[in-house]
This record gives C-alpha cells, structure tokens and sequence, in this order.
C-alpha cells in the first residue's frame, strides 16, 4: 500500500467509477476501489464515511456532468429565448439518449445508483427546473413568451417531456421515429408558449 498517495475525493471517484465498470454495481467494493488507488480502504473512508455516501458522490458526480452543459446554455441569457428552450431541451434529450446508447451497462448501473440517491436526483431535477425558468423569464422579457408563472410552466414543460429524458423511457430513445417525435413536441411547446 501507498499511504503517501495524495488523494482527493475526486480522483477517488474517478477510480470508483472504473471499479464499477469493471466488476459491476453488485460486486464492486470499497476495498476493490482502495485497491486500485493503492491505499488502505480507511484512505477511502476519510473523504466519504460510508459506502453509500460514496456511491451517492457517483451519482452525483454523474448527474453534474449532464447538468454543465444545459447550465451553459440557461445562462447565456445574449440568445433569443425560443431558440435557447429549444436547444436547451434537445441538449437533455442527447444527454441521457447518448449515455443509455453508448453504455447501457454504465446507464443501468448509474440509474440504480440515482435511485439510491433521492436527494441528489431531487437537487438535480430542481436545478433543471431552475434553469428552464430562467430561459422562460428572458423569454417574458424579450416579449416573446407569455407565461404567467415560469416555475409552474418550466415544471410543466419538463413533465410533459419526460419521454424523452426519464429513464423510464429509455426503450424508446433507440426508435428511428424518436428525432421526427422530439420535433412535433417542441414545436407544439414553442407554440403554446408565444406571447399573442
């Protein structure tokens, strides 16, 4: 063992995640994690106390990375509103639609890791919310959007597209019709939304 390895929680995160790839969310330990990194499983348990609060950080981890990318695009409030809600909602869309495409063992092993982590997978769709509020609002602003409440609406937007972006659904995400759907949706969205 290499007790003088500095470690941080996010190099031990990065490790976990190869560990679970390799060994599976079933087998995958935190011993198997301190082995990788060439410490005492105890390293490990200084930055998370238990092997739930690290498999949360996974989880974690794991929603932010689909998080920066519409984050970009909710903040920069420059674009005309229709345009950003529009690119904003098929940036979600290809975030989830490429992670159960290209890994679906990976996607199954982070959804039953969200799954265990309500409180971070509750932040993160409240984050999203708050984001699509915000495109909303400069929507109002710009005078092209008439919503009387952006939060309420955001929440409904989001709902009504769960189709193509909760888990549930991820059987559907391989259909050939699926970018022919996603269109007629939001440009029924984008419609109702148009201040008169």
């Amino acid at each position: 063992m290499n007790e003088a390895v500095i470690l941080t929680p996010e190099r031990i995160l990065e490790v976990t995640e190869d560990v679970l790839r390799r060994y599976g969310l079933a087998k995958a330990t935190v011993v198997d994690v301190a082995r990788a990194l060439d410490v005492s499983h105890g390293s490990v348990y200084r930055h998370f106390p238990s092997k739930a609060s690290l498999r949360e950080a996974v989880a974690k981890r794991w929603l932010e990375r689909i998080d920066g990318p519409l984050r970009q695009i909710a903040e920069d409030s420059a674009g005309p509103a229709p345009a950003r809600l529009d690119r904003w909602l098929r940036t979600l869309f290809a975030a989830k639609r490429e992670r159960v495409c290209d890994d679906p063992e990976m996607f199954q092993t982070y959804l039953t890791l969200a799954r265990e982590a309500c409180a971070a997978v509750k932040c993160h769709k409240d984050g999203l919310i708050d984001q699509m509020s915000a495109i909303l609002s400069d929507g109002v602003k710009q005078g092209v959007f008439y919503v009387t409440d952006t939060k309420a609406t955001a929440r409904a937007i989001f709902d009504a597209t769960c189709r193509f972006h909760h888990p549930a659904h991820a059987d559907e995400w391989k259909d050939a019709d699926l970018p022919a759907r996603v269109d007629a949706t939001l440009v029924l969205l984008l419609r109702g939304l148009q201040a008169a």
